[in-house]
């Protein structure tokens, strides 16, 4: 555990030394790495193969047969 937050202390003073410029290239490398069409690609499967394991993502319909939003409450 000391070796966690001593890794933290380091990054984030690392981090701060770096500054702004440091951080945006970080930032700009990091999307370009993410909006990679194989990295979408791969990100895809893994989202299909957990929600075929967990059933994380199937809603099931109401009676009415509309499924509900989970993250919107509804206004009664």
């Amino acid at each position: 555990m000391k070796g966690i937050l001593l890794g933290a202390a380091v990054g984030y003073v690392l981090g701060a030394r770096a500054g702004r410029k440091r951080y945006d290239q970080i930032v700009r490398a990091y999307r370009v790495l993410a909006d990679h069409p194989a990295v979408q690609g791969a990100a895809g499967i893994v989202r299909a193969k957990v929600g075929e394991k967990t059933g994380f993502g199937r809603h099931q319909p109401n009676a009415n047969g509309h499924r509900r939003d989970p993250v919107i409450p509804r206004a009664h």
